[in-house]
């Protein structure tokens, strides 16, 4: 058996849907405290963040790791803040996320990177800034995926999504990546928008890790626009990988959230800020933050 984290405690701060008393905004955040650390792992749009964490008692000026999932605004977009109140905080991410990219619908192309002042904060932060274009590991029991493998041939990135306005170049979206943890019940992987696909995020952070369990999967899982065969395959591959706990969160999208919850019953426990998750030794438990 791999050596493990200990303790984890993650704190979903930002999300489509709110628990009573907080804000709730398309986008995601979650504050984790492991090994030693404390982690915020995306930042939302921004707005809703520094209310939610201060309702939730959460101290952003703690944070000593902030990690990006990628360069989308809807989770890069609390950087300015985040940076402000914590300057000597260590960022992770990849340096495609600071690129042009398009969500392009009926012909229309809306601007979705990340906002011009987040670049900026990275840039007067770039002391800070750990360029991030292969795995990492950031503690015993505790690491990024990096650039995850495309390896199944039904997943994609979930949407209509380019680096030009005119819709001439797809965006691969390779800054995609995600966390996890080992603990004594199993891995734990948080991800932001699964846009380099669920099961290849999953099967990557095992591989990773050397842990053979997975134990609970949280985040976005980007299957709004799956078609049928992605879902039913997805499914297929949950139910082989064999998660104790799925929480979907952000961009899962309501259909995707209701097939999980046919698919795997109790064990999905569908996401929303205020949601509090701990994990590893006796105490593991899911609750609801009361505000």
């Amino acid at each position: 058996m791999t050596a493990g984290t200990g303790a984890v405690k993650i704190t979903i701060v930002v999300d489509n849907k709110a628990e009573q008393g907080l804000l709730c905004e398309h986008g995601f955040s979650a504050w984790i405290e492991v090994a030693g650390r404390r982690l915020l792992f995306d930042t939302g749009q921004g707005a809703a963040l520094p209310a939610n964490a201060d309702k939730l008692g959460i101290d952003l000026r703690s944070a000593d790791t902030v990690v990006l999932s990628h360069g989308h605004y809807d989770h890069s977009g609390g950087l300015p803040l985040v940076i402000t109140r914590a300057p000597t905080a260590e960022i992770y991410a990849h340096p495609a996320a600071t690129g042009p990219r398009y969500s392009i619908r009926d012909g229309t192309a809306k601007p979705i990177a990340m906002p011009t002042a987040a670049r900026t904060a990275l840039e007067v932060h770039a002391v800070g800034v750990r360029w991030t274009t292969r795995a990492q590991q950031l503690a015993i029991g505790l690491g990024l995926t990096g650039p995850i493998p495309r390896l199944t041939d039904y997943e994609d990135t979930g949407g209509p999504f380019f680096v030009d306005a005119d819709g001439a170049q797809p965006d691969p979206i390779t800054d995609d990546l995600a966390l996890w943890m080992r603990t004594d019940r199993g891995l734990v992987v948080v991800v932001g928008c699964s846009h380099a696909g669920l099961v290849n995020t999953l099967r990557h952070a095992l591989k990773l890790s050397g842990e053979p369990r997975l134990h609970a999967v949280l985040g976005g899982f980007h299957l709004n626009e799956a078609s049928e065969v992605r879902l039913a395959r997805t499914m297929a591959e949950l139910q082989e990988l064999g998660p104790d706990l799925i929480v979907p969160c952000h961009c899962t999208g309501d259909a995707a959230v209701e097939r999980l919850g046919q698919s795997f019953r109790e064990r999905v426990l569908a996401g929303s800020a205020g949601a509090v998750f701990c994990f590893g030794g006796a105490s593991a438990s899911t609750t609801k933050e009361q505000t």
